[in-house]
């Protein structure tokens, strides 16, 4: 059974502080506090708290967009009741089917995880509206294992399954993978942009763009960026991207594409932190480049 949808958020758990009814919020932020199986630290399951906690100390006003975000309504949702030994598989249909409900109350959605496994129930939700739908995946890790450690929604599986049934991926910033995982990137030549290939250049954005269709949900791993930008990670690999050039990425995605979701997975703090304030003011970011750009 799905959870019921509490629209009923106070304001004082609510990202940045926003106050804003759900029926008018174009926004909605929902908490997904999973680490099922996780493999290496722990505290993803805190990610989305201590980000929501760190979110109340951003100014509302952008100035790169030079506007005032909030005006589109940013709603958040109480976090997604959880227990840690529920199976992988069992969240992602709990996201899938909340996520669903969101889409069909047209609202634009950001989903906080957690792990990265979660990432596949979005997709799904996301699938059954956009049939042409693409997927942009900003990871240090390829995340192509058919199996891992019992299963294949391990958080190290979750773009193979979404493989499965997306021709059209962008995987961006990978340094890390198993011989196993380069042999089929090889043979089944996939999109990828490996990070010691990309540090500094942008020309490579219009290639990386025609291989997405207009329709794009973009999955956004914390350990993509460079560890002065975010540290605390589930599984960190040294050699991120900055934080300017990640915004020039990510820009040229939304101004070029439709992008009709998103999320930002895998954050692994142990209190409120630098990095938790990053990934706040990343989500704000985001939001105005959906609506302002």
């Amino acid at each position: 059974m799905m959870d019921k949808i509490d629209k009923s958020s106070s304001w004082p758990d609510s990202f940045a502080g926003l106050e804003s009814s759900y029926d008018k919020s174009k926004v909605v932020i929902l908490p997904v506090p999973y680490e099922g199986t996780v493999t290496y630290k722990k505290g993803a399951s805190r990610g989305p708290a201590r980000i929501i906690d760190a979110s109340k100390q951003l100014e509302i006003y952008d100035e790169e967009l030079c506007k005032s975000t909030d005006k589109v309504g940013v709603y958040t949702l109480r976090p997604l009741t959880l227990q840690q030994k529920d199976k992988p598989e069992n969240v992602i249909n709990k996201v899938k089917k909340i996520c669903e409900s969101l889409i069909a109350d047209k609202k634009f959605v950001v989903v906080l995880g957690g792990e990265h496994s979660i990432s596949l129930g979005y997709y799904l939700a996301l699938k059954e509206k956009y049939s042409d739908l693409s997927v942009a995946q900003l990871d240090a890790h390829a995340d192509l294992r058919e199996e891992y450690e019992g299963t294949k929604y391990n958080h190290a599986c979750v773009m193979a399954r979404i493989r499965e049934s997306c021709k059209k991926v962008v995987q961006i910033g990978v340094r890390s993978l198993s011989e196993e995982e380069a042999l089929e990137i090889k043979k089944k030549n996939y999109s990828i942009y490996y990070a010691h290939n990309i540090i500094g250049k942008s020309e490579w954005h219009g290639e990386m763009l025609k291989k997405l269709s207009n329709d794009v949900f973009i999955t956004i791993d914390a350990d993509f960026f460079d560890w002065n930008v975010v540290s605390e990670v589930g599984t960190p690999e040294p050699g991120g991207i900055g934080w300017y050039q990640s915004l020039d990425i990510l820009r040229s995605i939304f101004k070029n594409k439709n992008v009709v979701g998103f999320d930002i997975v895998e954050l692994a703090p142990e209190k409120e932190s630098n990095s938790c304030f990053a990934m706040a003011k990343l989500l704000y970011r985001l939001i105005g480049y959906k609506f302002f750009l």
